[in-house]
């Protein structure tokens, strides 16, 4: 049993009142703390959970991102979860792990949007950022059993809703930032934990059900999705396109090129400078 013990938790009862009716049948699980929600995502679908099973965890110890780097994840300040996403057809079948991680960068964005005033602006292919600070990754993972073809997908995020109380860790002030920071709340500067006393219309536990909503509302692997609508959300926020911009992959040394457009799968089309286009389905980018 959880102890409420948040100035601003995020239960089952509250987020009850926001989840839709189709969510109803829906498992959700809810930790103090986790080494890592997509960790015990990953666990849970190997036992045979069922599609959209959601974790959520008030800290993560390990919290991770792409690349295995860490993602700080302080109790109290973030919505930190994982969602299972089981299709019914063989996964060999489904869209490239661009378009689903596009997805639900477009489903959090839309969250945000509403339940705030903010607009969040998506930096391809898995952030979220709000005034040119990162406020939200996304983690996308296959499950694979016995088999080279996976079982289902973990789609993992990280938002960071107040900052924690002091700020961040030197090595994130200049590049995290939060939905909301300890200027926008009444803060109880009493308190003996880095949690922000919140007083606010929107919490911690309805964000988490609008984020829930929307990723649960289509199935993405069946064949009448739309993906098209998907990406022309996707690029309306999209913060490179039309920019010159630093591409960083592991297997070439970083160039600059122009970012184009993003096309059918959810990739990155890039023009060089010698004028090759590019298809990036992976890799790193920085504005230049």
């Amino acid at each position: 049993m959880r102890k409420e013990k948040y100035k601003d938790p995020i239960t089952l009862k509250e987020m009850s009142r926001f989840l839709s009716k189709k969510i109803g049948s829906c498992e959700i699980k809810i930790y103090d703390s986790l080494g890592s929600t997509n960790t015990t995502a990953k666990e849970l679908a190997f036992s045979g959970a069922k599609n959209g099973t959601i974790i959520l965890a008030e800290r993560q110890t390990a919290g991770r991102g792409r690349y295995n780097r860490s993602f700080y994840s302080p109790e109290g300040c973030g919505v930190y979860m994982s969602i299972i996403l089981r299709p019914e057809q063989a996964l060999r079948d489904i869209p490239v792990p661009t378009l689903v991680t596009a997805y639900a960068a477009v489903a959090i964005c839309k969250a945000i949007e509403t339940t705030t005033s903010i607009r969040p602006q998506i930096k391809w292919v898995n952030d979220i950022f709000v005034d040119n600070k990162k406020v939200c990754g996304i983690l996308t993972e296959a499950v694979t059993a016995n088999s080279a073809v996976p079982q289902c997908i973990i789609v993992g995020a990280g938002i960071n809703f107040t900052e924690p109380k002091g700020g961040f860790p030197n090595d994130l002030k200049d590049i995290a930032g939060a939905l909301f920071n300890n200027d926008d709340k009444n803060i109880d500067k009493n308190n003996d934990r880095d949690i922000p006393f919140i007083t606010m219309t929107v919490t911690r536990a309805r964000l988490a059900a609008e984020i829930i909503n929307n990723i649960l509302e289509y199935d993405i692997f069946d064949e009448s999705f739309n993906s098209e609508s998907l990406l022309n959300d996707y690029k309306k926020r999209l913060m490179t396109l039309g920019g010159t911009i630093t591409v960083k992959t592991a297997n070439t040394p970083p160039y600059n090129a122009l970012a184009v457009d993003i096309d059918a799968q959810g990739r990155l089309i890039v023009e060089k400078e010698d004028g090759e286009i590019v298809k990036l389905a992976f890799g790193e980018i920085y504005t230049v």
